[in-house]
């Protein structure tokens, strides 16, 4: 049964990638794990600090600002590479937002400096001229063969361009996406999950936290279970003020 069941999150960063309140997207999983039943454990991973990827279902990095990306860029390289592939290969989920995102491919290229990334993905982001690729967006995803859309807010000044073969999370519909030219946003590769989306992304795309609860649950018991419907009118029209402030640009 659900009620017994339990989430084991992992916070990678959360004092220094934590920008456009993405901590928001955590405490939103928490509440839908507890109203359901599902007992909610948290564990920080900061700096310096390594993990064991066994004891985590789902692990989450926000964005930050460029000075704390680039640190926590080599932290993230020298201490939890290997765990955070380990944890991918093994089926946990794992979800990552704007610097985050960009940390998830092989490089980033920022004011003349190439900052590794984890080459969990084939993507990489440059720093171009031209403004920041700012506002309201919304984009089409298929995650189950049933078509949705997601709505946030993207602040960026990276361009984020897929490598052949690699699939984005979704096809733009209102806003810029990955780079403002191809018409797609973020990337996903089995259970893992990046994009742009700030806002918090969760509190207005209820049916992505529980995509991801689900995915994580499955990895720890084994069983993708069928979660208990909520009261989603609340979150419902936080989704339809979001879309409509994209479609309005």
């Amino acid at each position: 049964m659900v009620s017994s069941m339990k989430l084991r999150l992992l916070s990678l960063y959360p004092d220094q990638m934590n920008i456009y309140a993405d901590r928001g997207n955590i405490l939103f999983l928490q509440h839908r794990c507890e109203w359901r039943g599902i007992e909610f454990e948290v564990t920080r991973c900061g700096p310096g600090e390594r993990f064991d990827p066994a004891e985590h279902d789902l692990l989450y990095m926000g964005g930050g600002q460029d000075r704390d990306q680039k640190a926590v860029a080599r932290d993230l390289v020298e201490t939890k590479r290997d765990s955070v592939a380990r944890a991918k290969a093994d089926g946990a989920a794992l979800l990552a937002v704007c610097g985050g995102y960009q940390l998830l491919g092989e490089s980033y290229e920022l004011e003349g400096e190439t900052i590794e990334g984890l080459g969990l993905v084939d993507l990489k982001t440059v720093r171009e001229p031209g403004p920041r690729l700012i506002g309201p967006v919304a984009i089409e995803v298929d995650l189950d063969g049933s078509p949705k859309i997601l709505a946030g807010f993207e602040n960026h000044g990276g361009r984020t361009r897929l490598g052949n073969g690699t699939t984005p999370l979704g096809r733009v519909v209102h806003g810029h996406g990955n780079n403002g030219q191809d018409g797609f946003e973020g990337v996903r590769e089995d259970n893992l999950i990046g994009t742009y989306l700030h806002g918090p992304l969760l509190p207005k795309n209820a049916w992505l936290a529980d995509h991801l609860i689900a995915t994580g649950l499955e990895h720890h018991h084994g069983e993708r279970p069928e979660l208990e419907p909520l009261d989603d009118g609340l979150e419902e029209a936080a989704h339809q003020a979001a879309l409509t402030a994209a479609r309005n640009g």
